[in-house]
This record gives structure tokens, sequence and C-alpha cells, in this order.
């Protein structure tokens, strides 16, 4: 666990150790018990803090999940985009993208708190910078995904913005909570709605490109 070096941050780059100390011990919390199940005071508490003081770097829970949200983003992107230079085609395209997202959990978890948890209870300041990071991340994403299939960069950010919603939708289900799991272990017949998050997400992000060109002369799309 990560805990405080010093007692007050006065200093700038304490400041910033400080910062990513706290980011650091939500990661591991997160990792270890999932983004839902992580309090504030156990965050404070891993980093040694009290709560009160946490404020002074984040004003809430949410927007510390928040900005760990837009940095797996960036990992994400990145792997991406290392994987498309050598892709050919669509279907390697897609599979970059579905395989790249589906060996990153806390990226899946933090996905499907979004729109519903993370996105609440912050600041306009905050909520404003990771809107902005994302536009730019899908903008940069939908021009590499356009060079190596022939999608549009619009489509391909489309295609984009579909695979991270869909891994957030798919995620819980997958990777059901205990009781969940005791009765698809029990029940083959009900085992068998339990969805695979690769292979459900390279279904699904197939049958979109390769629907996307059709709408491109719909006016009303």
């Amino acid at each position: 666990m990560t805990r405080s070096a010093f007692l007050r941050a006065r200093r700038p780059e304490h400041k910033q150790q400080r910062r990513e100390a706290i980011l650091a011990a939500a990661r591991e919390l997160a990792r270890a018990s999932g983004v839902r199940n992580v309090s504030l005071g156990a965050v404070a508490d891993t980093v040694g803090l009290a709560k009160s003081n946490i404020a002074r770097y984040f004003g809430t829970r949410e927007e510390i999940y928040l900005e760990l949200l837009a940095e797996e983003w960036r990992q994400w992107a990145q792997a991406v985009s290392a994987r498309l230079r050598d892709a050919r085609g669509t279907a390697e395209a897609i599979a970059a993208l579905a395989e790249t997202i589906a060996e990153r959990p806390l990226f899946c978890d933090l996905l499907s708190h979004a729109s519903t948890s993370l996105e609440h209870n912050v600041s306009v300041s905050v909520a404003r910078s990771f809107k902005h990071a994302l536009h730019d991340l899908l903008d940069t994403m939908g021009a590499d995904v356009a060079r190596a299939t022939e999608l549009t960069e619009r489509e391909a950010g489309e295609l984009i913005a579909m695979a991270s919603g869909m891994a957030g939708m798919l995620y819980p289900a997958a990777n059901p909570p205990p009781a969940l799991a005791q009765v698809y272990a029990e029940d083959p017949q009900l085992a068998a709605s339990r969805p695979a998050l690769l292979p459900m997400l390279i279904r699904a992000l197939s049958a979109l490109a390769a629907g996307l060109p059709t709408l491109r002369d719909n006016p009303h799309r």
C-alpha cells in the first residue's frame, strides 16, 4: 500500500508526489476490490491522510477516479496506436481495439461507472478537463483507425466510442458478483447467458463497422 512520505506537502514537487500517491492508492484499491467498493476514507487511510486533507488535491472520490479514467484512456490510446501500425484492414483494426481494451480490467471497470457515477459529484472544471481529454484522444484514435480501414475519421471515432461504451456495459456482466457467479456455477443453462467480453465486443464492433458506410448518404444520419 502507498503511504505518505511526509506530513505536510508545501513544495510543488511534494504536492505533486502527494497527488500521485492518492491516485496510486485509489488505483490499487480499485484493482483489489472494484471501483464500486472503494470509499474516500479507504483511499485516505491507505495514503495516511485525513479525509479532509484529500480535498486539498481532489474535491471528491469521483474526481480521483475520473482522473484515473482519463489516464487509462491515454494508455489505451497508446496501445491501440502501437497495434494499428501493423494493422491492415477493418478486422485487424477491430481486433486491436477489442483486445487492448479487454486486457485492461481496471479501464473496463472505470468505464462501467463513468456516466452513472464518476461524472457526477465533480466540479465543472474537472468535468471540462476530462471531456476535453477524451475529445482529443478520440480525434487522434479516429485518425489512426481511419488510416488502417476504409472508414472515415468520423466513423472511426464512432467505432472507438462504441468500443469503450460496450466494454463498460459488458464488463460487469462478464465479471459477476459472488452471488451471480455461484448461480452460474450451479446452473449451466443460466451460465450460457453470461457474456464473454472479447468475442462479444469483436462481434458487435464488426457489425457496426460493416453498417456505418451504408449510412454515409443518409441525410438524417
